[in-house]
């Protein structure tokens, strides 16, 4: 497994070695010893989540407070996105930027988000299934929502012209970043 540190502190890029021949290709999609040791974490995954958008869909900007953070592996089986995520932790050196990475079907590339990142993606293909790992159960109570087009973080979607993306009114009322709920 190769794996490349991205621009936000504690956030990876992970590419499984892929075996090709005439008939297709396989490869571990997640080998826990594997990643501990590509990854030099020690963490375990509570829940796997799994979710099929069409093409323009947004979703995010989610994360949940703690003591139920999550750190998420993200990967897309079917299709294209822009799985971005956005560091809120105040004691981070990348605190308050973003970084995106496109995951698809063909790269098979992963993006691990440690838990303090918000996490969103952008459908870029007709549809998209998107598979995550998660270290804490889901809890709505703690789940907080930060504005997709929030100007302090200034995210590059992919978005041609004025097409405006498909999101839910849950999402359309995230907060701003300067409202947001942050980890320390």
């Amino acid at each position: 497994m190769k794996v490349t540190p991205t621009d936000i502190s504690g956030s990876l890029i992970l590419e499984p070695k892929i075996f090709s021949d005439d008939r297709g290709y396989f490869y571990e999609s997640f080998n826990q010893q594997a990643f501990n040791e590509s990854t030099g974490l020690d963490v375990t995954f509570v829940q796997d989540n799994q979710s099929q958008s069409v093409k323009g869909v947004l979703r995010g900007l989610h994360y949940q407070l703690p003591p139920m953070a999550q750190g998420k592996l993200v990967r897309a089986i079917r299709g294209a996105i822009l799985d971005v995520g956005v560091d809120i932790r105040k004691s981070s050196p990348t605190f308050g930027k973003w970084v995106g990475v496109e995951l698809n079907e063909v790269n098979h590339k992963q993006l691990w988000l440690p838990p303090g990142m918000a996490h969103g993606f952008l459908v870029l293909s007709d549809f998209a299934e998107v598979l995550y790992k998660a270290t804490n159960y889901y809890s709505p109570t703690d789940e907080r929502i930060i504005g997709w087009n929030d100007k302090t973080i200034g995210i590059e979607w992919p978005l041609s012209g004025t097409h405006q993306p498909n999101i839910s009114c849950r999402d359309l009322n995230g907060v701003s970043f300067n409202l947001a709920e942050m980890f320390v």
